[in-house]
């Protein structure tokens, strides 16, 4: 068959929708191994759209290849906990192995070796990507075995580093706690929607993804909007480094998950929902499926659920392809749309104009498993739990420098303290809540609890030791943002280059009171006038760590009115060395 036909044929199983966009674009690379200029024609040309709109969202999306790579692609997670717990050894060893650098291809072209961000898997690092099969507790000894293996034709699923363990090391009484497929949709059904409604309003549910936003109030606004469909959606893009929490909710407790998207599509007036799943979950893919198939059969979802008449509603999992921005709900529904996931302007909220422009309820995994636990067992028990202002409970994903890395399930209330002690990391030397995007704690606040009062999270708990330097895992999280920018807005796409250009000074020991005045002004610059939630949260570990670790800064300046931050010497020593020539520069050649 010629790439002609397969196009075609791709995009008629699609019915040559233009929203499918993703996942045409998903097969095509599946099938072909890269995405060609030509390819983009023929997408294009298929669909009968502008060629710029294809060639705009396949550039955007990290796991998208537009060369031709090896027949495997070992991805390997540099994220900050990743390198803690030796990354860049295990880097080492597979460029050795496999004959080349990350970012190239081994001479025989069957592998392909490049890094990638966060894949949720900071309990068991190090851990990389093979073929989208994760591989995790790699160790340097380990690497050549895998190599050697992947060389004789086996498929990563049959290697031994192909396990991923749920880690739940403290299930809690709301998500964890033992369940009945299909009472929570039962106990819905047999109420208004506007009931369903008041009862997770009583039960005071406010969204787990670190902002907090009423949950009852949310899918109100979204069923009192007039419009000809209503849609929910359910973000599984999990991108924040640290955080794996929905992970082990989707390998435990998919039913949950699906159970909470019903009844909120029943809450909302939506006959459809999405549940955005990140590309580096996609091993997850069949067994979601084969639950969904499931409650199809036994009348949880399709049509005329639980014997009602009229009661309609339908999943779809829609994969991404590698944007940590797409966590954001509107730059997911842009994604959704099979366009660059580049976050839209508000107001219109979601909620007003989302998918399709309709009216669109979207929601957090963790959020919609407590919205089915409250129409299951009630809003006065979930009240009960947690604080007055915090109900429930909250996943929790530790990692770092602690004992018992994993997920706990705690409830609202408790104090960061309790929760070192749990994991084994009383010497901790800071704390990073909320990931990247959170703040970096001191052990001055230890006491303070987590709950929208206190300390709202999403849920990624990174622990940084004594032994550890605090400034340069905070370069790596600037490091991050800049290279996860979408790039639109001027504030975030420069400002956290900047910032990186300032850090690099003062880490090299050549920064000055002047610099460390301008990291500030740049910093609260990025989070003031940034166009979305990335921008605006992206200088967070420099503005709290210059708030809270002060001293590491300090000490790390000198007392130079102004140091160049660009040392020429330096630069020319191999030249030089090479030619024989002496290194110092005169003043006057500068």
């Amino acid at each position: 068959m010629t790439e002609a036909e397969i196009i075609k044929q791709i995009v008629d199983q699609f019915g040559k929708d233009r929203s499918r966009l993703m996942d045409i674009v998903r097969t095509a690379h599946a099938k072909l191994g890269y995405l060609s200029e030509e390819t983009i024609g023929r997408i294009h040309s298929a669909l009968g759209i502008h060629r710029v709109e294809v060639r705009d969202m396949v550039s955007f999306y990290a796991f998208f290849s537009r060369k031709p790579e090896g027949k495997t692609v070992i991805r390997l997670c540099n994220a900050v906990v990743e390198r803690m717990k030796g990354a860049d050894e295990i880097a080492k060893a597979f460029e050795e192995a496999v004959g080349c650098k990350f970012g190239q291809t081994s001479a025989d072209g069957a592998i392909s070796l490049k890094y990638t961000a966060c894949i949720g898997m900071s309990d068991q690092a190090p851990a990389a990507l093979v073929n989208g099969v994760p591989l995790t507790n790699l160790r340097p000894e380990d690497v050549p075995k895998v190599v050697a293996a992947i060389r004789s034709g086996k498929g990563p699923e049959s290697l031994k580093q192909a396990e991923v363990d749920n880690n739940l090391l403290q299930p809690g009484p709301v998500i964890f706690a033992p369940s009945e497929r299909g009472e929570a949709l039962r106990a819905a059904v047999n109420r208004t929607p506007e009931e369903v409604i008041t009862e997770i309003n009583k039960a005071r549910l406010r969204g787990r993804g670190g902002a907090g936003f009423p949950t009852a109030m949310k899918w109100d606004f979204c069923r009192k909007a007039k419009a000809d469909e209503h849609f929910v959606i359910c973000n599984a893009d999990e991108g924040e480094p640290g955080t794996f929490k929905d992970r082990v909710i989707l390998t435990s407790q998919a039913d949950l998950v699906f159970e909470g998207m019903t009844v909120a599509g029943y809450a909302v007036g939506a006959k459809q929902g999405f549940l955005y799943l990140r590309a580096e979950y996609e091993y997850l893919l069949p067994h979601l499926e084969n639950v969904l198939a499931k409650r199809r059969r036994l009348g949880l979802l399709g049509k005329d659920l639980c014997g009602r008449e009229g009661v309609d509603f339908e999943i779809r999992i829609q994969l991404g392809a590698g944007a940590y921005v797409c966590g954001e709900e509107s730059a997911l529904i842009e994604s959704l749309e099979g366009k660059r996931g580049a976050p839209r302007d508000r107001p219109p909220f979601p909620v007003q104009k989302g998918y399709r422009n309709q009216p669109t309820s979207v929601n957090n995994v963790e959020t919609l498993c407590c919205a089915a636990r409250i129409l299951e067992k009630g809003a006065d028990w979930f009240s009960k739990i947690g604080t007055k202002d915090s109900t429930g409970t909250k996943l929790l994903s530790v990692s770092g420098d602690c004992k018992h890395p994993g997920v706990f399930e705690v409830e609202y209330g408790v104090t960061v303290e309790k929760i070192l002690e749990a994991v084994g990391a009383e010497d901790a030397q800071a704390v990073q809540m909320g990931g990247p995007s959170g703040q970096c704690l001191a052990p001055k606040d230890f006491g303070r609890s987590i709950s929208f009062e206190d300390l709202p999270t999403g849920g990624s708990v990174m622990i940084f030791g004594p032994q550890r330097d605090l400034l340069e895992c905070m370069y790596q999280f600037t490091e991050f943002f800049a290279e996860e920018s979408c790039g639109w807005c001027v504030p975030c796409r420069v400002g956290t280059t900047l910032l990186l250009k300032k850090m690099d000074k003062i880490l090299e020991d050549r920064g000055t009171r002047g610099d460390l005045e301008q990291l500030q002004s740049i910093a609260n610059t990025v989070k003031t006038m940034s166009r979305c939630g990335l921008g605006q949260t992206a200088a967070n570990p420099i503005l709290s760590t210059l708030q809270n670790f002060s001293s590491l800064y300090e000490e790390r300046l000198k007392p130079d009115d102004f140091i160049p931050a660009f040392d020429l010497s330096k630069a020319l020593e191999e030249a030089c060395a090479i030619t024989g020539r002496k290194p110092e520069l005169e003043e006057k050649h500068v």
